[in-house]
């Protein structure tokens, strides 16, 4: 009897020892432990990071949703409440912290979060979305070409003033690079044509402030053509400050995103078009890459570390119809 009730104990502590060295638990060769791979009860972590709390996250919180139930796999999805460079850092350490597998992110200053960037990208499968920072080390950037979307904004921008103007570009902040791709993509469009930007004015992401640059700038041009807005809230808030200075259908507006105020606007003949970037594919597809990288799956990563989502140019003639499909795809119809 003896004999067996040492056995049986011999055989724990076997088994424990066993458990701890699966686990990752520090054993005698110095080796620094991995963590085990996703297995049916415990399934796959990631997460998504944006650079502002604007509704345009709304519908990439979609997407990410969608490819959540398809592949089985949790999604934290984080928004940095005043949308500052610094509370994204610490939304970082923390997802660490909390042993997410990988990251997608919106680099609110790319230039200035590179050795950030970098230091997560040592502990996590980090790529950007929205807003690209090429000179880290993220694995791969699921988006829109800026570039190529401010060229469309330039293209528009010529239908709609035909005889040319004075525009001015109002935009959060000009540290991002998608702000200033859309920029570069817009002036180099214009280039050579009879639309002249006069001035561009950032608001940090404060809507309020974003409605008083709109006021403020028709005060001091009151012969401006055209007021573009390059990031969603800038629509709503344009509409906003043109309706205040009482001048709505006597000067244009551009914008980008599909926020609801700004396709009612568009509805309503008050903002002449709006380019929209399809934010529902930057949060599918950021959750259906992290999800293979993290089964060291890397065959959906292009050659040029670059998967571009196609923009789209929404005038009064075919908002009712992609409208129908936001909603279909927010759940909202």
């Amino acid at each position: 009897m003896k004999c067996f009730l040492v056995s049986v104990l011999l055989a724990v502590v076997l088994l424990g020892c066993g458990v701890s060295e699966q686990a990752g638990t520090a054993t005698g060769s110095g080796a620094k432990p991995s963590a085990p791979p996703p297995s049916a009860t415990r399934p796959i972590k990631v997460a998504f990071v944006t650079n502002n709390a604007s509704d345009f996250w709304q519908i990439a919180q979609a997407g990410t949703q969608k490819a959540a139930k398809e592949l089985g796999c949790d999604v934290l999805f984080r928004i940095p409440p005043t949308g500052t460079a610094q509370e994204q850092q610490q939304i970082v350490q923390d997802l660490i912290t909390l042993g997410v597998s990988g990251i997608a992110i919106s680099p609110k200053d790319p230039g200035n979060q590179t050795a950030m960037l970098n230091k997560a990208a040592e502990s996590v499968n980090l790529i950007t979305q929205d807003s690209d920072a090429p000179e880290s080390n993220r694995l791969c950037y699921i988006g829109t070409d800026n570039y190529q979307a401010g060229v469309a904004a330039g293209e528009f921008l010529k239908r709609t003033l035909p005889n040319g103007g004075k525009i001015i570009l109002f935009v959060g902040s000009l540290d991002a690079q998608n702000a200033q791709d859309r920029k570069k993509g817009i002036e180099g469009t214009l280039a050579g044509s009879n639309i002249t930007i006069v001035d561009t004015r950032t608001d940090e992401t404060d809507r309020l402030k974003a409605k008083e640059n709109a006021q403020n700038a028709l005060t001091a041009n009151p012969d401006l053509a055209c007021l573009v807005g390059l990031w969603s809230y800038n629509g709503p808030a344009i509409l906003s400050g043109v309706r205040a200075s009482g001048k709505l259908g006597q000067v244009k507006i551009v914008c980008f995103d599909e926020e609801e105020e700004t396709l009612q606007g568009v509805k309503d003949g008050h903002i002449a078009g709006t380019i929209v970037q399809q934010p529902f594919e930057f949060g599918y597809q950021s959750v259906k890459l992290l999800a293979a990288l993290a089964k060291g799956d890397r065959s959906m990563v292009p050659g040029n570390k670059v998967i571009v989502i196609p923009v789209k140019t929404i005038s009064q003639d075919n908002v009712d119809a992609f409208w129908a499909e936001l909603k279909k795809q927010t759940g909202k119809s």
